[in-house]
């Protein structure tokens, strides 16, 4: 498998809707679908000093991060994994974000953040153990500075906010950032994080990532603004980026995040990007959506965007393409004989903790799937 070629399903809006404003409202961008460096006054003193390494760099992390949720992706498909959330498309958004971060600052991920993890040092191995059902998360949030993946949906915003007013309490100068998408921001939760962290000027950073699609409902029949808009609302700035500009979103998270240490208040940050794949391994696309907007999506996709502008301005040569492609298949393979090696789910646990004191209920369901199971060894199951 080639690193570019986990390309997406493209999407069709449903016959009779109609697009919104938001859909097209200006956006900072700094690298063009065809990979040329655009100036943008605002925001490129925040990436003056990149260096070609640098450079090398995120598009390892965005190749890494899209073989290991490739390889993921197969893991469920054969058993290995209950489910599993796919951020095809939207490497640039993470991995740009991801890497403006600071290590004092603290993030709060929703579900699909793999690309955040990797940037924050999370073995890819112990999300994996998550979506297998071995662990409850895996990792220590406070050795990455990384909360556990949040399932509720937009609920880590209310938790990113509190935090935040912590750390101005406590007198620090580190920032929050908190991720959600799109379906989320119509939560209540982030509304009134919204309105908490505006009062009490919280240094937190709300970054959207606006794939279109909450499952099967577009943006359009959830606003009729733009996103990033919706802060204005709440007395702070909100900004669009392109969210498959990996440079762009560096930029744009990096002049947020300043913003938030140096006790401006919150941020609300747009990536306006694109699901190329199912919502989850659960999730079929294709009935909601269908294949009009591939071809144009494709076009914009973030790993070949960059690709382009490293090869335009000789920052790489087939040399470090080559190895990049050979480690993206050992990490494949580390992670699939990492999940293979794992055990499999106490499918009992499940029954564990429903009430402190247990229930009669509890125990007859109990009672009912520990038949079913010994079903499958009697051989009346299969």
């Amino acid at each position: 498998m080639t690193v570019e070629s986990t390309a997406a399903r493209k999407p069709r809006r449903s016959a009779g809707t109609k697009k919104s404003p938001s859909t097209e409202p200006e956006l900072v961008q700094l690298l063009t679908p065809e990979g040329k460096r655009v100036k943008n006054a605002a925001y490129d003193k925040y990436v003056a000093g990149i260096t070609p390494d640098e450079l090398r760099g995120l598009y390892r992390d965005m190749v890494l991060t899209r073989r290991f949720d490739a390889e993921a992706t197969s893991l469920q498909r054969q058993g290995e994994l209950g489910l599993w959330a796919s951020l095809l498309g939207q490497e640039a958004a993470q991995i740009g974000s991801g890497r403006a971060t600071r290590e004092d600052d603290y993030v709060f991920p929703t579900y699909r953040e793999h690309g955040v993890a990797w940037c924050r040092g999370v073995p890819p191995e112990n999300l994996l153990g998550m979506f297998r059902g071995v662990n409850n998360g895996g990792w220590d949030p406070n050795s990455n500075n990384f909360q556990l993946y949040t399932i509720v949906i937009g609920s880590q915003t209310l938790h990113a906010t509190g935090y935040a007013m912590g750390i101005t309490k406590d007198g620090a100068d580190s920032a929050v950032i908190a991720y959600f998408g799109d379906g989320a921001s119509s939560q209540g939760d982030v509304a009134e994080s919204f309105t908490f962290s505006a009062v009490y000027n919280a240094p937190v950073v709300f970054f959207c990532q606006n794939n279109q699609w909450a499952i099967s409902e577009p943006t359009e029949k959830q606003t009729r603004v733009p996103l990033y808009q919706r802060a204005q609302g709440f007395g702070f700035p909100g900004v669009r980026v392109d969210g498959n500009d990996v440079l762009a979103c560096l930029a744009v998270t990096k002049w947020a995040l300043e913003r938030a240490r140096a006790g401006e208040g919150p941020t609300l940050v747009e990536a306006f990007t694109y699901r190329m794949g199912a919502h989850t391994t659960s999730d079929d696309p294709t009935r909601y959506r269908g294949d009009e907007e591939r071809q144009a999506w494709e076009a914009k996709d973030p790993i070949l965007r960059l690709r382009r502008y490293l090869e335009a301005s000789n920052h790489a040569d087939e040399g470090f393409f080559a190895e990049l492609e050979a480690e993206s298949e050992a990490l494949g393979r580390r992670v699939r004989e990492a999940v293979r090696a794992m055990p499999d789910p106490d499918h009992f646990a499940i029954f564990e903790h429903a009430y402190a004191d247990g229930h009669a209920l509890v125990d007859e369901e109990r009672a009912q799937f520990a038949a079913y199971q010994a079903s499958f060894a009697d051989g009346e199951g299969a």
